[in-house]
């Protein structure tokens, strides 16, 4: 078959989504379907360091970032011929796989509107917390974002209309979808309860079908990547205290300044592996300074994939921090398929990874403070200096490779086209 997707950056500029796209396009084109992704150009030099690919349709657009990373593509007559021009060239249709929450999605919904073609989309943010977490007067900005979306999408009826908020906001595309996936049960579920769920062409009218409901379809690891760092991991423990690694973007979502806070109050004599970027670097060394943890922390910036993942499978724990802003949390899982357990602060990812965790908190509510983040610090610690670390859940390895993601996608893909 051949699947269109459409996203709101190129897939080869930074971000997760962007990761999972280059990910299913590849194990999609080994298991013999042909995929084509609709995407903003990238400008500037780093447009030009962009190899060629005949999948790639390169949108006309704009960069948005003063760095050039990122562009957009505004959703109109203009980028619907251009769109529809350059898919006649290439084979028939069958389904459209909607990867993008703004332009990304307004463009792929026109595009499947004009053509007829199911959809399915794939949500992978929580675009209420997100524009919460990222920009001033987030009420303000969803409320233009539904805005633009209404007249994107030409709705027509008050029923579709209604709403100016993030759940609002995705209702509209879920309706307009034949299929809604997420990333994980937690996701899916809050999806259900606001009402993203999908109805086809035929159920934009009615966007609460009892009948509906979200696919779980996790993000998944690349089985050769993960193949080849289990080959290269130590067959046992190396001596020395507990290894802990912290990884992900330094921004205030994501909660490292607490978790250095509640690594100092904790007191443990651990080695920490700070790994990633972002705008709260020089903070996070001040903590650190002003704290004097008693564990050495060690900030190793942005490291390739590979490394990444090597430096996880040589980790006697992964510390997960952020509280109700991840749909799947990738890094714990990708720390369980390498034998890895975690140490979880959000109630949803803990149940989503089933076992192989030292909790934060007490029971199913999250708790933010550092003092529950500095006690299971403490406890983790504790174990893997007893050797008593908790074991992984053994299923999630293969669970979580991108084949059986992919044999998964396929599924609703068949099932959308069967109608």
């Amino acid at each position: 078959m051949h699947v269109v997707m459409f996203g709101d950056q190129h897939v080869e500029t930074l971000g997760g989504a962007q990761v999972s796209m280059r990910l299913q396009r590849r194990f999609l084109e080994l298991a013999g379907h042909t995929v084509t992704i609709v995407a903003p150009a990238v400008h500037g030099p780093r447009g030009r360091s962009i190899a060629a690919d005949a999948a790639y349709l390169d949108l006309p657009s704009i960069p948005i970032t003063f760095d050039r990373e990122y562009s957009m593509s505004w959703p109109g007559r203009r980028t619907d011929r251009w769109v529809d021009a350059a898919l006649a060239a290439r084979p028939p249709v069958d389904v459209v796989h909607i990867q993008a929450d703004f332009w990304g999605a307004f463009i792929g919904h026109r595009y499947a509107a004009r053509h007829g073609l199911p959809v399915v989309h794939t949500m992978h943010n929580r675009v209420d917390v997100g524009v919460e977490a990222t920009a001033p007067f987030p009420s303000t900005v969803l409320a233009v974002l539904n805005a633009w979306q209404r007249r994107a999408l030409d709705v027509q009826s008050s029923g579709d209309a209604d709403g100016s908020d993030g759940w609002a906001f995705l209702r509209r595309f879920a309706g307009r979808s034949h299929a809604v996936t997420a990333p994980s049960t937690h996701f899916a579920r809050r999806l259900e309860d606001h009402g993203v769920v999908p109805g086809g062409r035929r159920g934009i009218l009615d966007l609460h079908s009892p009948g509906s409901s979200v696919d779980v379809v996790w993000n998944g690891i690349d089985d050769d990547v993960l193949d080849a760092t289990l080959a290269e991991a130590p067959e046992g423990r190396a001596p020395g205290p507990a290894r802990l690694v912290w990884l992900g973007r330094m921004s205030p979502e994501k909660r490292l300044l607490p978790f250095l806070e509640a690594l100092a109050e904790s007191g443990v004599r651990a080695e920490v592996e700070v790994i990633g970027g972002g705008g709260q670097l020089a903070a996070a060394e001040r903590v650190v300074a002003r704290t004097r943890p008693a564990a050495s922390v060690v900030f190793a910036g942005r490291l390739p994939y590979a490394e990444t993942l090597r430096r996880i499978a040589g980790a006697d724990a992964v510390v997960q921090t952020s509280i109700g802003f991840e749909t799947q949390g990738m890094t714990i899982f990708e720390a369980a398929s390498l034998g890895t357990p975690s140490v979880v602060s959000d109630p949803d990812l803990a149940a989503e990874l089933g076992a192989g965790f030292w909790r934060v908190g007490e029971g199913t509510r999250a708790d933010a403070s550092t003092g529950a983040l500095a006690e299971a610090l403490r406890t983790a610690v504790a174990d893997i200096d007893a050797g008593a670390s908790v074991p992984v859940d053994p299923t999630i390895r293969e669970r979580f490779r991108q084949s059986s993601r992919t044999a998964a996608m396929v599924e609703i893909y068949d099932r959308i086209i069967a109608g």
